[in-house]
């Protein structure tokens, strides 16, 4: 059992009083036989059982967000044999897509049971997951918003999405090895016929909410004209930290959580954020140059999550080089994904898939590129920090020297020499005679990104 010791320091000025966390030798024993509990120290995640630097090396495992509106279930199948298969791989966090409407049993959903069972099963999963040493991440996949099914991706989270995560919230409150991804992927929506954007989502917008979406989800190719108000990222992170949650909470930066150049400047005041970036061959950050020039400076800043990343075109060389990269700067990686699909199926969804067969064997090419690479990492020392962790009167962390967040001014310098060098999100441009989209922006030509099937068209 954790103790808690109150410290008082005296200066010569008088200072805050501050709690801080300690464990006895038997405790900690007890503790550590369960999943990490990380927390956000300055630019790093920490276990704040050991205060050891912790870095998400994972996986995604789907089927959670369309499964239990289609009728087949509430997820594929599960069990402890697949958590400590995933352990012995080295993963030590798994990302678990959710539906709105089956959590909150909405439009129908779940298709075959209830809302209860529903969240009975998720609830069990983690419990699995953290069995095996394992931290849990919570994603808000598929939405609608009111009168419309949950059967994909919106741009932005609805009102729904707020009840959704006061309610997930309040259910794992006591869990401090669960982590809260507020929305997969916002993502602005362009219009082919008219070639101008049909729905263009800015930072503020991202942060506040307030601006119009188109109703219909990112698989329906035409759009209405019909919209709803977006909810923007502080209202979800008050409605977590209003249920009493105080674990991290990852947000996904704008096109398709690809674009993290606002994210310093535009996120909400909490001391508990991580940035959520996806990484997929042919977006527009998905080179060194860019990784280089965006994404560490942000990793520089807040602890950066690369929730989502893959590769489809028969090899693993934009993975391996990847995960070389971001070990580097201290970046969590989960590929997409832990499931099993044949070339029958879907030829690139089978490219995605991390295992095949009943012991989860490494699936080529990216579970082997992912598993190898993984075994290759020297294991960290679990030494701790230079400082103890230390939690404010005010339920805050104190950052420790050298991990801290730079003040706004220097984020928004940084951000502001970002933007200038890149001023504008990608724009799909469709191939003629092809269905397969390039992406391009007004700054780098066709062929400096690379055709393939969208991560967000992946098969379920």
């Amino acid at each position: 059992m954790r103790r808690l010791f109150v410290l008082l320091t005296i200066f010569a000025a008088a200072i805050p009083l501050c709690v801080v966390e300690s464990l006895s030798p038997a405790s900690e024993a007890a503790v550590l036989s369960g999943a990490p509990t990380p927390i956000v120290v300055g630019s790093r995640l920490i276990d704040s059982r050991t205060n050891a630097v912790f870095t998400p090396h994972g996986v995604n495992w789907p089927s959670f967000e369309y499964a239990c509106w289609q009728g087949w279930g509430y997820s594929s199948s599960n069990s402890a044999k697949e958590a400590l298969a995933m352990a012995t791989w080295g993963v030590n966090t798994v990302r678990l897509p959710l539906n709105q409407d089956c959590w909150l049993g909405l439009q129908g959903s779940p298709a075959s049971g209830t809302a209860a069972g529903y969240r009975a099963a998720v609830h069990s999963w983690v419990g699995t997951l953290h069995s095996a040493g394992i931290v849990a991440i919570l994603d808000l996949h598929s939405t609608a918003p009111a009168g419309y099914p949950a059967h994909g991706q919106r741009a932005m989270p609805d009102a729904q999405s707020t009840t959704f995560w006061s309610s997930v919230a309040s259910e794992f409150t006591d869990d401090p090895s669960v982590l809260f991804d507020l929305f997969n992927e916002p993502y602005s929506r362009w219009n082919d016929s008219t070639n101008s954007w049909t729905f263009y989502l800015t930072w503020e917008c991202w942060r506040n909410g307030g601006c119009e979406a188109p109703v219909e989800d990112d698989y329906t190719s035409v759009v209405s004209g019909a919209s709803y108000p977006v909810t923007g990222m502080a209202t979800l992170v008050a409605a977590v930290r209003d249920a009493g949650a105080r674990q991290p909470i990852l947000l996904g930066g704008l096109d398709y959580s690809n674009d993290l150049r606002g994210w310093l400047a535009n996120a909400p005041d909490d001391d508990q954020l991580v940035a959520s970036w996806h990484n997929y061959p042919g977006q527009r950050c998905s080179t060194v140059t860019c990784w280089n020039s965006e994404i560490a400076p942000v990793a520089a800043a807040v602890p950066v999550v690369t929730g989502e990343f893959g590769e489809t075109d028969g090899g693993s060389s934009f993975l391996t080089s990847f995960m070389t990269w971001a070990d580097s700067r201290g970046v969590g990686y989960l590929p997409w994904a832990w499931w099993k699909v044949s070339a029958s199926e879907s030829v690139a969804n089978s490219r995605y898939a991390l295992v095949e067969g009943a012991d989860f064997t490494p699936k080529a090419p990216s579970g082997t590129a992912f598993h190898d690479h993984l075994a290759s990492i020297e294991p960290r020392a679990p030494g701790a920090l230079s400082c103890p962790i230390v939690r404010k009167a005010d339920g805050s962390i104190a950052a420790c020297p050298g991990l801290y967040r730079p003040p706004a001014r220097t984020r928004m310098a940084h951000e502001h020499a970002i933007v200038a060098a890149h001023p504008e999100p990608l724009r799909p441009l469709i191939v003629s005679g092809s269905p397969v989209p390039r992406w391009t922006s007004p700054l780098e030509s066709v062929e400096a990104g690379f055709p393939r099937s969208l991560p967000w068209r992946r098969w379920f």
